[in-house]
C-alpha cells in the first residue's frame, strides 16, 4: 500500500493505519519506554515527511543492541511503516 497521501487516499489509509494500530496497541504499549501511539507522518531527522506511518512514542530511544527481540519495535506491522519518536515523558496536569 502506496502511504504517500493525496486528497482522495489520505482518508482510507489513515483508517487502515488506525485499525493496524488498534490491534496492536496493547503489544506495542507494553514495551519498554514507549508511552503512546499514534497515526502520524514519519519523521527524518527531525523533519517531517509526506509518509504516512504508525508512530510509537517512547520517552526515550534505547539502541536496539541492548533491547531483547520480544522489547524491540518492528520497523513495519502488516504493510505499515513504524516511526518510533522521542517524546519524553509525557504527565497530565
Amino acid at each position: 500500500m502506496n502511504h504517500e497521501p493525496d486528497s482522495q487516499d489520505l482518508k482510507a489509509a489513515t483508517e487502515h493505519i488506525m485499525s493496524v494500530m488498534q490491534a496492536n496497541r496493547g503489544e506495542l504499549l507494553s514495551k519498554p519506554n514507549v508511552v503512546g501511539v499514534a497515526v502520524g507522518f514519519r519523521q527524518i531527522d527531525g523533519e517531517s515527511t509526506q509518509t504516512l506511518a504508525l508512530v510509537v512514542m517512547v520517552d526515550r530511544k534505547i539502541p536496539q543492541s541492548l533491547l531483547t527481540p520480544e522489547e524491540q519495535i518492528p520497523a513495519m506491522i502488516e504493510d505499515i511503516p513504524i516511526d518510533v519518536q522521542e517524546v519524553g515523558e509525557i504527565s497530565a496536569y
